[in-house]
């Protein structure tokens, strides 16, 4: 071979190794980042709460503290539309509550919280365990920056009160609180009541204040948040069934490296199931401790609550019957709903 050859050889080994070994460089460091996932919710020591804990647990453990997890309960990172905002532009990574305050994101979301959609708990593991509903809910975000991966069912409604209550009727002209949806909303009207649309945050004090005389929601939020003695009635109207569905930020999803993406998605797959028992334990000893510290629980008559079903029952398909989307989703959560009854 030449001199020629060998300078030849020589200069273009080293324009390959000027090329290659950065980009084995910046391969290294991407394997060695550490990144950050803050989880948010507006609830405290309940099931939303402990679904964040044990993901941020198990995502942390499995990547070997690639992904250091943080979680934020009790609205620590502001009131639930800033969270979920936050969770849009990514400076937060995940969030979780009830679908509907997604309504403003698309209002197929509060079709999973559906007036007359569930009977009874079981029913609802099943059905938010269907494939195909989340499917439909899992990609609802996807324009708007939110990739859906989590589902954890909560529980039947009740309606906290500041005043004695025994019956149903007896709610009539009270104002109530409900979530930001449509459905919430129409189902108040239903009940001769008057429904006020507010944040977590301030409805304890609402009701302190006497601004709100009652608030549609779960045993599981009364008690931790002690509402015992501003609101101790609590009537049991069983709907709608709560669920909570747990969002991540695409725009931080997409700074994560594939191995690492699949560690997040799979245990929050996994989460979705092993959560289920911790949820029936956690609603029975809520509702034993409301109890236990002075609260009341109401069950209205068996004929009335039929009755009140009854009204209510039409909700979803009387206000989408002129949305074809959203009427749409009303029939993905209806048909799993028969076929898991």
């Amino acid at each position: 071979m030449t001199t020629r050859h060998h300078m030849w050889l020589d200069a273009m080994v080293a324009v390959l190794a000027c090329v290659l070994l950065p980009l084995g460089f910046a391969s290294d460091a991407q394997a060695q980042q550490t990144f950050v996932m803050k989880l948010s919710t507006a609830t405290l020591n309940d099931t939303q709460h402990e679904y964040l804990k044990r993901l941020a647990a198990a995502v942390e453990k499995d990547s070997g503290g690639r992904i250091k997890g943080e979680v934020y309960p009790a609205s620590q990172l502001g009131p639930i539309p800033r969270q979920i905002e936050g969770v849009q532009f990514g400076s937060i990574q995940g969030w979780m509550g009830p679908p509907e305050f997604l309504v403003g994101v698309d209002v197929r979301y509060e079709s999973l919280s559906a007036p007359g959609l569930l009977s009874s708990p079981a029913q609802a593991y099943k059905l938010i365990a269907d494939p195909a509903v989340q499917k439909m809910l899992f990609g609802l975000g996807d324009a708007k920056g939110l990739e859906g991966i989590g589902l954890a069912p909560i529980g039947p409604s009740s309606i906290a009160v500041r005043k004695e209550v025994k019956t149903l009727a007896d709610l009539k002209g009270m104002k109530i609180r409900v979530l930001a949806s449509p459905f919430q909303l129409e189902l108040i009207r239903r009940m001769d009541a008057s429904p006020v649309a507010m944040t977590l945050a301030d409805v304890l004090p609402g009701l302190q204040q006497g601004t709100i005389d009652a608030a549609l929601g779960v045993i599981t939020v009364w008690t931790p948040f002690q509402y015992q003695d501003a609101a101790k009635h609590v009537i049991n109207n069983d709907q709608p069934y709560i669920s909570s569905i747990f969002v991540l930020s695409k725009r931080w999803m997409a700074t994560l490296p594939p191995d690492l993406q699949k560690i997040v998605r799979d245990n929050a797959t996994k989460l979705n199931a092993e959560i289920v028992p911790f949820v029936q334990e956690f609603f029975t000893k809520q509702t034993d401790l409301w109890k236990s510290r002075g609260g009341l629980i109401i069950e209205p008559p068996a004929a009335e609550k039929a009755a009140v079903a009854a009204k209510i029952s039409t909700i979803a398909q009387d206000l989408s019957k002129d949305k074809p989307e959203l009427a749409a989703a009303v029939k993905v959560m209806f048909d799993s709903a028969a076929r898991h009854k």
